[in-house]
Order: structure tokens, then C-alpha cells, then sequence
């Protein structure tokens, strides 16, 4: 899928390094057909030793070698950059933002008009290779380019394709700022046990690997969430007791109302981008 193909990275802060270690990790891409650029030369210089890939500080260059090119920049640096590239862009290019709040239509205003974009937004868990990213594709984006553009996110984690792109906002209420609301979940699951006399350790330890594993267990499975809440929770016993105070204290409800919360505010967010 990616054989032959030269994938740019635009940053390589966190995010784009993530990219660079997962590609670099699963095989799928030779390390000379990766290349990354920055303006911190120190920052390509530690990427460069850790990973293997070809780095430079000219954005200029590093589109001109490649023919797929992931914008992951600061937002705030985001509207520079695009007036950059603009005239270096051209028909065999796909651009991949993952940049918060960057429409697929505002990449494509500053694009070569035969140019690809597609919009993209992995969460933190891709630090560990663990993350859910949505892809949204706009203009110029066949088949083929959305399939590549999946085996590179791939790597660090699952993929969805969104043909909304309005949904992305949702996405950033549930999957972006999901893990929060689960580092809080275990963080509450862990008090409770320290609570009642396990150790800081233990309790965590207990916390985490029990979210870790329902999660596994449902992704594997692919029986649905309730289905396996009711094979945990038999009739009358202790799990059934607690979910009936999660109920009476709405759990669910309150849950639901963060990520409209989250998505309200990524609207807003997004709507000041555009301004």
C-alpha cells in the first residue's frame, strides 16, 4: 500500500514523531522513504538518531520529495505554512492535516486545485500505538490515497473514515477528549480502592488493567457494551449493586453530557479558527 511512496511529516513536535516511531516500528514503509522537517534543528537532530529517517529544516524540500505530506504543526503556525507551500504544490500530492480545527476546504483553498486533502485527528493514546484516528476526505482523494492514508495512521492504532466532516467535531468531544474522561474514571476507580484499605499502587494497578482489559475484551469480542456488562453483572450480586448507584447518580447522563460539552466547545473553537 505506502511501497514507493515518500511520506513527509511537516513538525516533528510529539505528534510527528508518534507518526515517524509507528511507521518506522511496523515495517510497512522503508526509513529512507521518511522524511521529516522542522524548524528546530535540534529537535530533527534527536529524531534523525532515534528513528533513522532522512530530516531537513526546508518545508519547501521536503514537499518537493514527497507526494504525501502530513501537516502537523500548531495551529497557530498553520496559516504561514499553507501560504508556503502553496506554490510548491501539485496534481500527485496528497496533503493529510491533523491539525485541530484545519477544514478540509481551508487546506484546499491554498492547494494545487488537483491536489488531495484529507483531514485527520488521532488522540493520545497513538503515543502508544493505542489511538483511534478519523479520517475525513475531501477534494482529489481516491480510493487508493484514502487506503494509504489509513495504513499510516494504522500504525499507531485504528483507524474510522468520517464522510461528514462536520462529525469531526464530535470526534474531538469523544475520542480526543476521551481519555481524560477515562484517566479520571481510573483515577476515581483507584481512590475508591485506597479508600477501603488497597495500597496507592495496587489500587491503580487494579484500576487500570481493568480498563485496559474490558476495553480489549469488547474490541475482540465485538459483542456489544451491554451484552458483556450483563455477563459481569449476574442478579442480585455485587456488580449489579454498584451499577444501580451509577444509575441513581447518572453515570451515563453525565458522561453523555461531556462530550456534547466537548463537542460545543470544539465548534467554537473552530468557528474562531475561521475568522
Amino acid at each position: 500500500m505506502l511501497g514507493g511512496k515518500v511520506v513527509g511529516i511537516i513538525g516533528a513536535g510529539n505528534m510527528g514523531e508518534v507518526l515517524i516511531r509507528g511507521l518506522v516500528h511496523s515495517g510497512r514503509m522503508k526509513k529512507s522513504d521518511i522524511l521529516s522537517s522542522d524548524v528546530n534543528r535540534e529537535r530533527l537532530a534527536a529524531v534523525e538518531m532515534a528513528h533513522g529517517i532522512r530530516t531537513t529544516t526546508s518545508n519547501l524540500e521536503l514537499v518537493q520529495k514527497a507526494s504525501i505530506v502530513i501537516i502537523a504543526v500548531k495551529p497557530q503556525n498553520v496559516g504561514p505554512l499553507l501560504d508556503e507551500l502553496a506554490g510548491s504544490s501539485h496534481e500527485n500530492h496528497v496533503f493529510v492535516s491533523i491539525v485541530a480545527g484545519v477544514t478540509t476546504e481551508r487546506l484546499a483553498e491554498k492547494m494545487h486545485r488537483q491536489s488531495g486533502v484529507i483531514r485527520a485527528m488521532p488522540n493520545a493514546p497513538a503515543s502508544v500505538q493505542a489511538g483511534i484516528t478519523a479520517l475525513c476526505p475531501g477534494r482529489n482523494v481516491s480510493s487508493e490515497d484514502l487506503g494509504r492514508a489509513e495504513a499510516i495512521f494504522g500504525c499507531i492504532g485504528k483507524t474510522v473514515v468520517l464522510p461528514n466532516e462536520a462529525l469531526m467535531d464530535v470526534v474531538t468531544g469523544l475520542s480526543g477528549s476521551g481519555p481524560a474522561y477515562v484517566f479520571m474514571f481510573i483515577e476515581s476507580l483507584s481512590d475508591a480502592g485506597v479508600q477501603l484499605g488497597i495500597s496507592r499502587k495496587e489500587a491503580s494497578l487494579l484500576a487500570a488493567q481493568t480498563v485496559y482489559g474490558a476495553a480489549k475484551m469488547l474490541l475482540e469480542t465485538g459483542k456489544h457494551p451491554s451484552e458483556l456488562k450483563d455477563i459481569v453483572a449476574t442478579p442480585g450480586g455485587t456488580t449489579f449493586a454498584g451499577l444501580k448507584m451509577l444509575e441513581k447518580c447518572n453515570f451515563r447522563s453525565t458522561l453523555m453530557e461531556a462530550v456534547e460539552a466537548a463537542t460545543r466547545r470544539s465548534r467554537e473553537l473552530g468557528a474562531l479558527e475561521r475568522k
